[in-house]
């Protein structure tokens, strides 16, 4: 057996976080972890490669090869992470070096376990990087984790976890920032390398249409204990405890689309909150060589669309084609190269700071990578509270404490969470303080940016209802950019369709979904994992095999 955990204890500071924690997984095979955010997936994993918080207490086995490697030292642990162990972050900005580049710290890895020469060790590790999707000739090793996307930056660490060809991959949460089309291909590529370097992988996520996919065995995680465990399609068949049950229930559950009409504005002459009219964005590249003019890359070529009050405009496309440019110069954060944008009726790039703060009140955001928006010295109540800065009044002490706990009410955390710090929390539970930021200043757009990529289906299930609850309520206006087409397709009323930075298909969400007429948009939607075709699709291949 290649992993062996057996009856793992793991308490921090005396808190119990795992209990009664045993696995196994064999070389070649897939096991999937499920359970909701907080569960003690990450934990589970951690464990395994010995990068635990400090004051954390762990006991039980695990054995790798029929090592045991729970007592390591740290010196041992080094020797094993990287060339027996790879592992895929949840967070990718936050796993990678900011100021290294990211060829730099593909190679990094492969120059300290082989020994190899810097020439060797960059040839290498731009092959790992074109094995990931991310070839050269298109996406440059000298380029830094800021300059790409969130769907790029996640493969550069899956880059960096296989290109020593570990034995055991664990992939915590590997495809949360990916877009379905390259999801689908990543998910490909560690199908491929399981099968081609007999290798284990240990597959960490919320996604149950992509574990079902994926895994030959599963196991269910509630509160730190293995509460069901078996194999793929038996264990959806004949599912006896009540939480798989409720994890079932709720990704199949689709949020509640109970909201008023939206306006036809256009002939109730209403204006729009958001208009964007032939929106340009350039980035300008490293020179080529020292007397030639900087190369220009085009983000945003001619995007043209409006968001009025109330509706919720969504905004899909594959990793890198200029959503998150988009956003960030809605938000004023960039200025656009050529175009005009309007919100409120007020051009924010002719504003002085005082009237920016005023209009930028009225326009929050849920970035994609909650912990990298977040300052980690600290607390939650005061990064909830950031925001109120923009107010004309700030808020008496009592006020702002029964802010922040409704705040964090609203998302479904407690007003305990407030004394807290971000990374006291899972993944899912700091997007959920990313949402509570958002709303805070009551304001009439929202921008999402993967708003729930990072949670697990039930709580996904909860914040999208409290989102469209609260457009029900207040009339907000969201551009939601996901990549989940069901998200989109059950929370917006249009959706565009980007593809290398321009709109290539827009219209009513069922009526693009239902009958897309762009080839890009076809492929999209056929590359949507779905969780009943994936156990067909798996349960025909065993009848195939047997």
């Amino acid at each position: 057996m290649l992993l062996e955990i057996g009856k793992l204890d793991l308490s921090i500071a005396g808190s119990p976080i795992l209990s009664n924690v045993s696995l196994e997984l064999a070389a070649g095979e897939t096991l999937g972890l499920v359970g909701e955010s907080g569960s003690g997936k990450s934990m589970t994993a951690l464990s395994v490669m010995q990068l635990l918080p400090h004051h954390s207490t762990a006991s039980g086995s695990i054995r790798l090869d029929g090592r045991e490697i729970l007592g390591l030292r740290e010196a041992q642990m080094c020797r094993v992470r990287g060339r027996e162990i790879g592992m895929v972050f949840q967070e990718p900005m936050t796993a990678l070096n900011p100021v290294k580049t990211i060829g730099e710290q593909v190679a990094e890895g492969i120059r300290w376990h082989r020994r190899v020469s810097r020439a060797n060790a960059e040839e290498l590790a731009m092959a790992a990087l074109d094995r990931v999707g991310l070839p050269a000739a298109r996406f440059s090793p000298y380029r830094y984790p800021h300059q790409l996307s969130g769907g790029q930056r996640q493969r550069v660490v899956i880059a960096i976890a296989v290109a020593l060809h570990p034995s055991l991959l664990i992939a915590d949460e590997p495809t949360t920032a990916l877009d379905v089309t390259i999801q689908a291909q990543i998910l490909d590529l560690l199908r491929d390398l399981v099968t081609e370097n007999d290798m284990g992988l240990m597959l960490i996520t919320h996604d149950l249409a992509v574990v079902a996919d994926m895994a030959d065995r599963i196991a269910i995680m509630r509160t730190g204990e293995i509460v069901e465990h078996g194999e793929t399609v038996s264990l959806f068949r004949t599912m006896q405890h009540p939480y798989s049950k409720r994890l079932l229930e709720a990704s199949e559950h689709v949020p509640h689309r109970a909201r008023a009409p939206v306006l036809t504005a256009q002939s109730e002459g209403a204006e729009p909150v958001v208009a964007v009219k032939s929106l340009v964005r350039d980035y300008l590249l490293p020179r080529r060589s020292l007397f030639s003019k900087p190369p220009k890359l085009r983000a945003v070529n001619e995007v043209s669309f409006d968001i009025f009050a109330g509706q919720s405009m969504g905004l899909v496309g594959e990793s890198g084609c200029g959503k998150s440019t988009l956003a960030r110069t809605l938000l004023a954060l960039d200025p656009p190269s050529a175009g005009e944008i309007r919100v409120l009726g007020r051009n924010p790039f002719e504003l002085g700071h005082t009237e920016l703060n005023g209009l930028r009140r009225n326009m929050q955001v849920v970035f994609q990578d909650p912990y990298g928006s977040f300052n980690p010295r600290r607390k939650v109540a005061w990064l909830i509270s950031e925001p109120l800065h923009l107010m004309d009044t700030r808020p008496s002490a009592g006020e702002l404490g029964r802010m922040i706990d409704k705040a964090l009410d609203e998302v479904g955390l407690s007003p305990s969470d407030a004394a807290k710090y971000p990374h006291e929390f899972s993944g899912g539970q700091r997007q959920r303080l990313a949402i509570a930021r958002a709303l805070i200043t009551g304001p009439k757009l929202i921008v999402a940016d993967e708003a729930v990529s990072a949670l697990d289906v039930s709580i996904r299930a909860q914040i999208l209802d409290l989102l469209a609850d609260l457009r029900d309520r207040l009339g907000l206006s969201y551009l939601f950019i996901s990549h989940d087409l069901s998200v989109v397709r059950a929370v917006t009323d249009e959706v565009m369709v980007m593809y290398q930075g321009e709109i290539v298909e827009r219209g009513p969400t069922e009526a693009v979904f239902d009958n897309p007429s762009h080839a890009y948009t076809k492929t999209l939607i056929a590359a949507a994992p779905n969780l009943h075709r994936a156990l067909e699709r798996r349960a025909g291949t065993h009848s195939a095999t047997d």
